[in-house]
């Protein structure tokens, strides 16, 4: 993953507001029972030390144990449903189902939003909805890697 498209944990507020509110304590990380939240590293002052969460590696599963712990409220305590780190994009040229060589339900039967964030178009096909939260699940269980989450700080 680029190191500028990674995704920030659920509840994260806009970029700007987050990073001026986010303490760089880790406490979010160190909650994730499913260790997907990393702490950024680097030379930038500004957002070395914040959390981070690459979904090719260990995707967020909305336990939303991160931003009930959030001591600064950059990550914001909102339902799962009204989480919106980002938005999976799905490449149908590569993936299984839509190419006609197997029926894979991989990504719907993983998505924590399962039946609303991603539907079955003809009862076969996946597609992601409006309600896609962006929390990588998608992407990290795509064998095809048809699914890539652009986070939402670069959703137009």
């Amino acid at each position: 993953m680029s190191s500028k498209r990674f995704l920030r944990p659920p509840g994260a507020r806009p970029e700007r507001e987050f990073l001026a509110r986010c303490l760089q304590c880790g406490q979010c990380a160190q909650v994730c029972p499913f260790y997907c939240i990393y702490m950024h590293t680097g030379f930038n002052p500004f957002i070395s030390g914040t959390p981070q969460i690459d979904p090719r590696k260990a995707p967020c599963h909305l336990c939303m144990h991160c931003s009930e712990i959030c001591p600064s409220n950059a990550l914001e305590n909102v339902p799962k449903e009204k989480v919106r780190m980002g938005r999976a994009e799905l490449d149908r040229t590569k993936c299984h189902t839509w190419q006609g060589f197997i029926i894979c339900r991989s990504c719907f039967e993983r998505c924590p939003l399962k039946g609303r964030a991603i539907v079955l178009e003809k009862g076969i096909y996946p597609a992601i909805t409006e309600k896609c939260a962006g929390c990588g699940v998608c992407e990290h269980v795509c064998p095809k890697k048809a699914i890539v989450t652009i986070p939402t700080r670069f959703v137009t």
